[in-house]
């Protein structure tokens, strides 16, 4: 009966031994899991700074860039018109 409880504990220490030994490993992967899920998070929330959101926002300064000088060339245009309209009033 001595001899198989020292078996067993010598099983039960291999067991630990090797738990321990793939501890690092099971913490550095738990650790990328939840990097994993806080950037799913943050990227679902339309918040955080991951490397989409300053390439996004350059694009909507450029669209809101080009709408006002499309905006100010109408305007410019109107001006024109607006300005050859009173001149032809005033030759005749």
């Amino acid at each position: 009966m001595g001899f198989l409880s020292f078996i067993v504990l010598l099983g039960i220490a291999y067991l630990l031994w090797r738990v321990t030994d793939q501890l690092p490993d099971l913490i550095f992967r738990l650790s990328e899991i939840q990097r994993d899920i806080a950037e799913i998070r943050r990227r679902t929330s339309g918040e955080g700074n991951s490397p989409a959101a300053p390439v996004q926002s350059a694009q909507a300064a450029q669209s809101a860039q080009a709408a006002q000088s499309a905006q100010a060339a109408q305007s410019a245009q109107a001006a024109k018109t607006a300005q050859a309209t009173s001149s032809s009033d005033e030759t005749s």
